[in-house]
């Protein structure tokens, strides 16, 4: 891992500065990347998972959405005591459920209020989950016509707002199987939900839409552009231009914080970022005021793309793998259990 445009210590200071660190998903390279900072620097820890994907963090929970499953992680105090770390954690994550989904290609994941949304691109519909069903389907765009597993539109991004879904992202207003391919440079949408209107059309591979700061803003991944659009009259205004296919966005105060992947083989011909992106995968910070790219971090290893970019509102929190043997000895009671719970031995 090593920073460009600008020092490693520039991006250590800005999740310090706003208390937070950084997840990063990699879709098929099969990481979820934790990005954390302290007096020494940045850090960066791995873990597996198929096919991470769509993430949504809170200080009490995190869910994952992977190739077949959707992991709901909780935030646990008391776990986080026990870790023998020498910065000390601030947040522990502890796997509390897993979902079967099926492979509906959970690409991005919300809350609104206390309700997990997420996007199932495969059945071009957003959905949510429930004990009784793999999901369950909430809304599609309008021009899809049947819920079928056909990618039709290749629905990809949600964006909440005032604790409402509100906007989404496609790649095309099509109703066949993986229609949109055909027309992927310029057939990109920016939808309202429920209403289903275009807000914004002719869009270059559009992801990762996102209300932040009283401002609807939305990447272009095949541009690798930043763009605000004006929810009332759809009018979309290049912000900043990064060197990758940007996808994941996420916001501190005025610094976003925008996932760069290489440009794919069989990428569409004509695909504008594929004369300036580089061959490496990271995230970019630009200062939404200037357009200016602030500083970057480049992503080594196994470490082939990125999928999707959130903060952790946490300096230095920990999480828990499943398979973790702090996970077998961990156990979360109800408070009325606790009184049956003898108190620990003080050492003589």
């Amino acid at each position: 891992m090593e920073s460009a445009d600008g020092p490693a210590p520039v991006f250590a200071e800005l999740l310090t500065g706003f208390g937070v660190s950084m997840v990063v998903t990699t879709g098929r390279s099969g990481r979820l990347v934790l990005v954390r900072a302290d007096d020494r620097g940045l850090e960066t820890r791995l873990l597996a998972f198929e096919s991470p994907m769509g993430v949504a963090v809170r200080p009490d929970r995190l869910c994952l959405g992977t190739r077949r499953q959707v992991f709901d992680y909780r935030n646990q105090p008391a776990v986080a005591a026990r870790l023998d770390r020498p910065r000390g954690v601030d947040a522990c994550y502890v796997p509390r459920g897993a979902h079967w989904t099926g492979d509906i290609g959970a690409r991005d994941l919300a809350w609104a209020g206390d309700e997990l949304w997420l996007v199932a691109t495969s059945f071009s519909c957003l959905a949510t989950l429930d004990a009784d069903h793999s999901f369950r389907p909430r809304w599609r765009p309008p021009f899809v016509s049947a819920l079928a597993p056909e990618d039709r539109c290749h629905l990809n991004g949600i964006a909440v707002r005032g604790g409402r879904v509100r906007y989404a992202t496609a790649l095309g207003r099509t109703d066949t199987a993986e229609g949109w391919r055909q027309r992927a440079l310029r057939g990109g949408t920016l939808l309202d939900v429920p209403g289903g209107e275009v807000l914004a059309g002719g869009l270059c591979l559009p992801h990762s839409p996102r209300w932040h700061d009283g401002q609807l803003w939305v990447l272009e991944a095949g541009r690798g552009s930043l763009t605000l659009v004006d929810p009332d009259s759809g009018w979309p205004t290049v912000v900043a231009t990064v060197p990758g296919f940007a996808r994941g966005l996420a916001f501190a105060g005025r610094y976003a914080f925008i996932g760069l992947s290489p440009v794919r083989d069989g990428a569409p011909d004509g695909l504008p970022v594929a004369w300036t992106a580089d061959r490496a995968c990271g995230v970019a910070v630009v200062d939404t005021r200037s357009g200016e790219t602030v500083t970057r971090l480049r992503l080594e290893g196994p470490v082939e793309e990125v999928e999707d970019v959130q903060l952790v509102p946490a300096r230095y929190p920990e999480i828990l793998e499943p398979d973790s043997p702090l996970t077998a000895s961990s156990f979360v009671l109800p408070t009325e259990a606790l009184a049956d719970v003898p108190p620990p031995i003080a050492p003589r």
